[in-house]
C-alpha cells in the first residue's frame, strides 16, 4: 500500500482565499492518489467553497481554524498571538508530524517565522532559504535566496549552494548542477564584498559544482542551475522576472490581434505558442520551499491562484520521497 504524503495547506492565506486555495487543493488530489490534504481555515467558507467540486472526501478534510494572520500583521507578533491561525495550526502540525508538509499564500514573515520557530531548522542550518524554480530556455534553475534574508553572510551563501545543488539533484533531477553566483560581471575582481568574500569559499567546496559568476541576463537562459545570491537580490530577480514575463505575454497577445493577417497568423501558431509560453509562466513551477526546515514549508505567492496552489502542493510529493531534509542533514553533518 503506497505511503500518502500528507499536506498541510492554510487555506485563508492569501489575496484570493480561500476560493483559490481549496480550488487548487482540490485539483491536486483530484490529480494525485499519493496525497492527503488538510484545509485549515474557517470551515463555514471552506465548505461553501468545496460545494462545487467533486472530489476524494476521504483524502480532503477540513481542520477548523477561526483566526487569520492578514498580510500586513507584524509577523512575530501576530505567530505568536494567533495560536488559531490557519497558518500557526498548519505550522505546528508539521511540527508535531502530524503533517509532512505546509504550503501556504500568506504573510511572508510569518511563514519565515514559524518556519523557524514553530517548524525549526535543521541541526547545523544557520539560515533557511526561500528557494523558488525559476523558468528558464534549459528547464529550470532554482534561486536561493528569493526573501528570507536579506543581510546574509557569506557561510549562508555557502550553505544555499549546498542546499539547492542537493534540492536540484534529488528532486529535480538534475545530476552535478551548476551553482554560479549573481554578480554584475564575469571578473572575479567584480562585485560588492559579500560577493567577493562568498567567492573563494565557493571555489574550495569540493561537494558542488562551482562555475563562478552570473550575471542577471544570463539567467533566462540557463546557465546555471543554482543561482545563489542575498534575498535582497533574489527577490529583486524573481519579481523582475515574473513581471517582464507576464508584460511579454500581455503585448504578445495583444501584437496578434492588431489586423486580419495577425489574428490568421495567431491562429496557425496558436498550439506552439501556447505550449512555449505556458513554460515561462512561474505559477506553472509551484511555489518557494523554504529550505532547511524540519519539516518542509512552501510559500507561494500572494495572489496566487488555483494551478500555482496545485503544483506547490504535488512539489511536495517529490521532497518526501527523495527525503530532502535527511540528505540535507546528512551532507551538513
Amino acid at each position: 500500500m503506497e505511503e500518502k504524503v500528507i499536506i498541510a495547506v492554510d487555506a485563508m492565506g492569501g489575496d484570493n482565499a480561500p476560493f483559490e486555495i481549496v480550488k487548487g487543493a482540490v485539483e491536486a488530489v483530484n490529480e494525485s492518489t499519493e496525497i492527503v490534504i488538510k484545509l485549515c481555515g474557517k470551515e463555514k467558507e471552506i465548505e461553501e467553497v468545496l460545494k462545487q467540486y467533486t472530489y476524494d472526501s476521504e483524502r480532503l478534510e477540513i481542520v477548523n481554524c477561526e483566526e487569520v494572520i492578514a498580510t500586513d500583521e507584524h509577523p512575530v507578533q501576530a505567530v505568536r498571538t494567533k495560536k488559531n491561525s490557519s497558518l500557526v495550526v498548519s505550522m505546528n502540525m508539521v511540527r508535531k508530524g502530524e503533517a509532512d508538509a505546509l504550503v501556504s499564500a500568506g504573510n511572508s514573515g510569518a511563514v519565515l517565522v514559524g518556519g523557524q520557530i514553530i517548524v525549526g531548522r535543521l541541526k547545523g542550518v544557520e539560515r533557511p532559504p526561500f528557494a523558488p524554480l525559476l523558468p528558464t530556455t534549459k528547464g529550470v534553475s532554482l534561486l536561493l535566496d528569493s526573501g528570507a534574508n536579506v543581510d546574509a553572510r557569506p557561510s549562508h551563501l555557502v550553505q544555499f549552494a549546498k542546499i539547492g545543488s542537493i534540492y536540484m539533484e534529488n528532486v529535480v533531477g538534475v545530476k552535478n548542477p551548476r551553482v554560479a553566483i549573481v554578480n554584475i560581471g564575469a571578473e572575479e575582481e567584480k562585485g560588492n564584498q559579500l560577493v567577493k568574500e562568498t567567492m573563494p569559499l565557493l571555489k574550495e567546496c569540493t561537494d558542488i559544482n562551482f562555475i563562478g559568476s552570473i550575471e542577471a541576463r544570463d539567467i533566462p537562459f540557463g546557465y546555471a542551475d543554482v543561482i545563489v545570491c542575498e534575498a535582497f537580490v533574489g527577490n529583486v530577480i524573481l519579481k523582475l522576472f515574473e513581471g517582464v514575463g507576464s508584460a511579454l505575454i500581455s503585448e504578445v497577445k495583444k501584437g496578434m490581434m492588431t489586423s486580419l493577417r495577425s489574428k490568421i497568423g495567431a491562429l496557425l501558431v496558436k498550439p506552439a505558442l501556447k505550449q512555449t509560453l505556458k513554460k515561462f509562466q512561474t505559477e506553472e513551477h509551484g511555489g518557494a520551499p523554504l529550505l532547511g526546515c524540519k519539516g518542509l514549508v512552501v510559500k507561494t505567492h500572494g495572489n496566487s491562484k488555483a494551478t500555482e496552489v496545485k503544483n506547490s502542493i504535488l512539489q511536495c510529493v517529490q521532497f518526501k520521497k527523495q527525503k530532502i531534509n535527511e540528505k540535507i542533514q546528512e551532507h551538513l553533518a
